[in-house]
């Protein structure tokens, strides 16, 4: 039997490839393309470090799948003009380390996109958003969008894609039983579902490529009334027959993993990443990914996230028992050992140091720089900038100093 402290460490089969450990990176914009959404120097530099660290899967960034509706001014694109640079972008991070198996987490940014750069869109206004009204048609044409993104991934060498039902992004915005719009994709949960469902038929149908894994992250409870895993659309009591039809539903249409997360971050932030000062919001997680883990085959891979709060087990979790029993390789074994989660994903910690894989492997642990859980990175994505760790990266560090000396430290909203 395998060691539980090595557990992290011993390879995984995702569909048919095999990531040589259980760490994943998260998805994790960081606005740094250039005007027409490709990949610049500072995402190659960035990717290279990502590559470099011996992660086992990496999940390139919320790469938007349409640009007349997007969160970030500097977004990753994934369109027919994008084409050649991001196959030329695969290539060069193949050759840093081609054992990592890279999936690209395709979106549309709907309600969140921003009003300043790009054209607002909702499925049903929400009081704290707003935008144009989508029409079934332009649902239809963004399910075209999303089956055009996977294509030019393959045609790219990704090794799959993540369509993203999480965090906010129209995914999840038609998921919400607050959907209860009258129309193909709302009312529902057949109505709700529609738009992901037939999304992975149409990926799996027309690209016939059993090397080619497809999945998706998802917030398993968004924690206000209406969001995803509410018992209605008025409501914040959490139900879970919905979270675990949809990942049943995603499973019988061919998900080799899924990412499993909570909360939406332009409302329920600390949900979605638990908050240093009061972390405990992170077991929910624990149990989410376990329900998960209970509902799907053991062939489907769940991938555990909000782990970076653990750090090495220096943060305010209570009770209050030894480090080691507190840190992130204590409860990314424990999980994994426990059937809780397959693998791990790390979002804010990439950030800090994506070398941690490799240093945990060489067993130069006490070397790994810890997030400490400022969210100053997210600070630098809602002031539309590129984003890095302050505190264990200078150039970011300068670039929040200057654009708050600019622009005062002033009060801010996810938008």
């Amino acid at each position: 039997m395998t060691n539980k402290k090595e557990e992290l460490l011993t390879p995984i089969k995702i569909g048919n490839l095999t990531a040589p450990n259980r760490i994943a990176l998260n998805a994790m914009e960081c606005n740094d393309a250039d005007d027409e959404g490709n990949p610049t120097k500072r995402t190659y530099e960035r990717y290279a470090r990502y590559f470099e660290g011996g992660a086992g899967l990496i999940d390139l960034e919320a790469i938007t799948v349409t640009r007349e509706s997007r969160g970030r001014l500097n977004q990753l694109s994934v369109m027919p003009e994008n084409e050649k640079a991001l196959k030329k972008f695969t290539e060069e991070m193949k050759k840093i380390n081609d054992r990592a198996v890279f999936i690209w987490q395709l979106t549309h940014s709907g309600e969140i996109s921003h009003p300043d750069f790009s054209k607002r869109v909702t499925v049903k206004p929400h009081a704290d958003f707003g935008g144009e009204l989508l029409s079934e048609k332009d649902i239809e044409m963004i399910l075209d969008q999303f089956v055009l993104g996977a294509k030019i991934a393959h045609e790219c060498g990704a090794d799959g894609v993540d369509i993203k039902i999480c965090h906010g992004y129209l995914g999840t915005q038609l998921l919400r039983p607050y959907n209860d719009r009258k129309w193909k994709y709302g009312g529902s949960f057949e109505n709700r579902t529609r738009f992901v469902f037939e999304g992975y038929e149409r990926v799996k149908k027309e690209i016939d490529d059993p090397g080619f894994i497809i999945g998706s992250k998802i917030s398993f409870w968004e924690g206000f009334p209406g969001g995803f895993g509410s018992a209605g659309p008025d409501t914040a009591v959490m139900d879970n027959t919905e979270p675990i039809a949809l990942v049943k539903g995603l499973e019988e249409r061919g998900a080799d993993y899924i990412i499993v997360s909570a909360g939406c971050p332009s409302i329920t932030l600390a949900l979605s990443q638990p908050d240093r000062r009061i972390p405990d919001q992170v077991y929910l997680h624990h149990t989410f990914q376990k329900t998960v883990s209970d509902n799907v085959s053991p062939e489907t891979v769940v991938i555990g996230s909000a782990y970076s709060i653990f750090r090495d087990g220096d943060n305010n979790l209570q009770p209050k028992v030894p480090r080691e029993k507190k840190s992130l390789t204590y409860w990314g074994n424990k999980n994994i050992n426990d059937g809780v989660c397959d693998m791990i994903a790390i979002g804010r910690q990439t950030l800090a140091d994506p070398y941690l894989p490799n240093k945990l492997l060489s067993g130069q642990q006490e070397d790994i720089d810890w997030c400490i859980a400022c969210d100053n990175c997210i600070e630098l994505l809602i002031r539309q900038k590129a984003v890095g760790c302050v505190v264990h990266n200078r150039e970011a560090a300068q670039r929040l100093k200057e654009v708050r000396e600019k622009e005062g430290r002033l009060k801010f909203k996810l938008t």
